[in-house]
């Protein structure tokens, strides 16, 4: 069995965190409900629940994983006390970071091919049905959407085959410096375009009103939700990067750099969006829409626009590389952690693996069309992000929770001791009766509602 690799810097492990959680849910979930539910408005809700919410459960993994110095795979038996079987969730966390990348690989290599169709000028000079034609083509094509999810899995592998330090630390680093540069970039020219002013004001001004137009009790479940989801809590992803670094710095600190990093990402994104749409008298649509087809629309408006649309979506390749990297370094470490295997042999089986799970994605949205298993117009797509999204974060991170506070898991003093070991933020004792008693019925709520809103209150 080789030593556990250490990761070279805090920054390191930081931005390592933060790749992981700044996924695309950032980019293009993020400013969608914001319009939906009263801009600035929301932001102020949703703020709030990342504080009282995602902090704790993220401090959570980073001290299971620092503790145990194992992956998911491995934590919860090193820790738990004997007799118990806290450890069966290991399966479901391992489950819930395969399942997420059966279908990331392909967002992925959508993004990574709409930056070379980009680059090469494909969407000048159409019109708004043509440009929403050219990503209904590339959906159609199996052929196409298998060599970019390919193309992801191999450069994401080649990645990790480097090592923690050389590999994965050096290129999240290089990637998350250059998103945040990219984004001021694209957020500067945004909000210098004439008519953007609007854009901002609807963005950054809170309106109560409207957000009431909207439904309170809706925006504020969709803000905790988004607070939620945002962080990719409770699968093990981040408990991984615990494991990877020493006991110099307290955790709940280091928790609050990696929620303020995924905060500005996904306010950057909104300043991005928001005034190039009000500029341009575009409704911000949500999801897919939004990306592959409102933005390219609206670059296809401003002067350069190869350029503008470019930097958007080598951002947007960045954005949900670091994420796969991150998950594909969790995933070596499984394989490391259950079976001694070295390195090499770890990516060498995963990399056939998730090439095969990633095909019912990629063949979902054309050959196997015909499967529509959560109702009219979804996907396989649609199926595996529910699962992960829907049921293994929420559960997971439940799962996190009550191993730290209660007696018969691993318990609120070993917590305590691991997560305020070294310098820095502490974790307050008195919060012990709010993350005991509230937070797993608020983490039940959103459970609960997620097969509410998608089943019974359509």
């Amino acid at each position: 069995m080789e030593n556990r690799e250490k990761i070279s810097s805090r920054l390191g492990f930081i931005l390592m965190s933060a790749g992981c959680a700044i996924g695309l849910g950032n980019v293009w979930r993020f400013p969608y409900i914001t319009g939906k539910y009263g801009g600035a408005a929301f932001v102020l809700i949703y703020l709030f629940f990342l504080l009282i919410m995602g902090l704790p459960i993220m401090t959570m993994e980073f001290s299971v994983g620092r503790a145990s110095q194992k992956s998911a795979a491995r934590s919860f038996h090193v820790l738990e006390p004997k007799g118990t079987k806290w450890h069966i969730y290991s399966y479901f966390a391992m489950a819930g970071n395969y399942l997420l990348m059966m279908f990331y690989t392909t967002i992925g290599g959508w993004m990574l091919n709409y930056f070379v169709k980009t680059a090469a000028g494909e969407f000048q000079g159409l019109d708004p049905d043509g440009v929403a034609g050219i990503f209904s083509d590339m959906t159609q094509k199996p052929l196409t959407m298998t060599f970019w999810m390919v193309v992801v899995v191999l450069l994401s592998f080649a990645v990790c085959s480097f090592g923690l330090q050389k590999g994965v630390e050096k290129v999240t680093k290089f990637m998350m410096c250059s998103l945040f540069f990219i984004m001021i970039i694209l957020a500067v020219r945004s909000v210098t375009l004439e008519g953007a002013l609007e854009g901002v004001k609807f963005y950054l001004l809170p309106d109560f009103k409207k957000m009431a137009e909207a439904g309170i009790g809706d925006a504020i479940y969709a803000a905790m939700g988004q607070a939620f989801f945002t962080l990719s809590l409770g699968i093990g992803a981040l408990a991984i990067f615990g494991s990877y670094i020493g006991k110099e710095r307290r955790l709940t600190g280091e928790a609050v750099n990696v929620c303020v990093l995924d905060t500005i990402v996904a306010l950057m994104s909104g300043l991005i969006i928001f005034p190039a749409c009000f500029a341009f008298g575009v409704q911000p649509g949500e999801g897919p829409s939004l990306v592959f087809i409102t933005l390219p629309n609206i670059f296809n408006h401003m002067p350069v626009s190869r350029l503008w649309g470019s930097l958007f979506f080598i951002f947007m390749a960045f954005a949900s590389l670091t994420t796969i990297i991150a998950v594909f370094e969790n995933i070596i470490s499984f394989a490391k952690d259950l079976w001694g295997w070295g390195r090499k042999k770890a990516i060498a089986v995963n990399l056939v693996a998730i090439l095969l799970l990633s095909m019912p994605c990629v063949l979902g949205f054309n050959l196997l069309s015909g499967f529509q298993p959560l109702g009219e117009g979804t996907t396989i797509l649609d199926l595996e992000d529910f699962i992960v999204s829907n049921n293994l974060l929420p559960l997971g991170s439940l799962v996190y929770l009550l191993f730290c506070v209660a007696k018969k898991g691993w318990g609120w003093k070993n917590f305590q001791a691991e997560v305020n070991t070294g310098e820095g933020i502490r974790f307050p004792n008195w919060i012990r009766p709010y993350v005991t008693y509230v937070l797993p019925f608020v983490i039940l709520i959103i459970f609960v509602m997620g097969y509410l809103t998608k089943f019974f209150l359509k």
